[in-house]
């Protein structure tokens, strides 16, 4: 065997781009940044991956993360799927916008089945911009793809050198280099020159064997004043399922919880989540409004999820034909009470 035979990685990590901030450069005439890089085009401009493994470009096109749908995700997880099963196939990237990275990575991690990393990553600035680190982590993220301790780790995201599960990672800033972060458990490790760095393992891990969803669940966050009407409209709209993102640890005002009891009773699914960046809903306030009553009106309540995840959650589970125990043990936090 020769010296560059030797020398050569061999775990395969195919990188599935879809678009995002890292395929956008400035057009004067557009007035801001649009998508113009493909894959190829990103990868050239990525040094170095050689060293870390065998890549393998999968180009999807170049959709705005905000241009998501649920049907278009479990479009890209069939993918992944397919990719799984090749067996030259270590690690897999996911390249997207990082608007809405929190609820893709988390729906794909749901889905996915067997123990393939699965990397999501992007960038926060355009390829034009002054700083571009969308190449820095590209190259983090095969690094983590192709590291054979990520296996069974299931989904996570890296961006500015940190690893994050993807039932737990949120976009905390708008623009800032370092703005994804794990507020409940915080991240799994890091990324330095290349290297790995596990500081901790995800413990077990939400799945729904879901191959649809729902688009008409909808998400209410809970503000000031609020009263049912937000609540009432999406029902007459035929929503499938609703996610209330409550004030605190879970509470509403009154009117809210008569509303979201109506839909209950008419038999629309009503998960309860937190507003809040981070910690849980919980039965611990019994006042009209108060999460421990939101339970006793039936509403399944989300644990640590955030309102996106939640909402996603919700979709697939629905999707999945779940019934009402089988929506709760899935929205349920799946490690012990801590």
């Amino acid at each position: 065997m020769s010296a560059d035979a030797r020398s050569r990685p061999s775990r395969g990590v195919a990188v599935v781009f879809t678009g995002g901030t890292i395929s956008m450069i400035a057009d004067p005439h557009a007035g801001g940044n649009v998508p113009v890089l493909d894959g190829r085009e990103i990868l050239a401009r990525t040094p170095g991956l050689d060293e870390l493994a065998m890549v393998v470009p999968v180009d999807l096109g170049r959709t705005p993360a905000s241009h998501f749908t649920l049907t278009d995700l479990l479009g890209i997880a069939e993918r992944i799927r397919e990719l799984a099963r090749d067996p030259e196939i270590d690690g897999i990237v996911v390249v997207q916008g990082t608007d809405t990275i929190e609820e893709t990575a988390f729906c794909w991690d749901l889905v996915h089945e067997g123990p393939t990393p699965i990397v999501v990553t992007g960038a926060m600035r355009a390829a034009s911009d002054p700083g571009y680190e969308g190449p820095a982590n590209v190259r983090d993220a095969v690094a983590v793809a192709a590291h054979a301790a990520m296996a069974g780790e299931g989904v996570v995201v890296v961006l500015g050198g940190t690893i994050e599960a993807a039932d737990d990672v949120a976009k905390t800033h708008t623009s800032l280099l370092t703005t994804f972060r794990s507020p409940n458990a915080g991240p799994l490790g890091t990324i330095d020159g290349g290297q790995v760095h596990l500081a901790r393992r995800r413990t077990a891990r939400r799945h729904v064997a879901a191959r649809r969803a729902p688009e008409r669940v909808h998400l209410i966050t809970v503000t000031t004043g609020m009263d049912g009407s937000l609540i009432r409209a999406a029902v007459a709209a035929g929503a499938d399922g609703l996610v209330v993102a409550a004030t605190g640890s879970g509470n509403t005002s009154p009117a809210t919880l008569e509303a979201a009891a109506e839909a209950i009773a008419a038999g629309v699914p009503v998960v309860l989540t937190t507003r809040c960046l981070g910690g849980c809903v919980s039965t611990a306030y019994a006042f009209p409004g108060g999460g421990a009553t939101w339970a006793r009106a039936g509403a399944i309540l989300a644990g640590h999820l955030s309102g996106p995840k939640a909402r996603v959650a919700l979709a697939l589970g629905i999707g999945a034909g779940l019934d009402d125990a089988g929506l709760r043990a899935l929205l349920a936090d799946p490690w012990p009470a801590r």
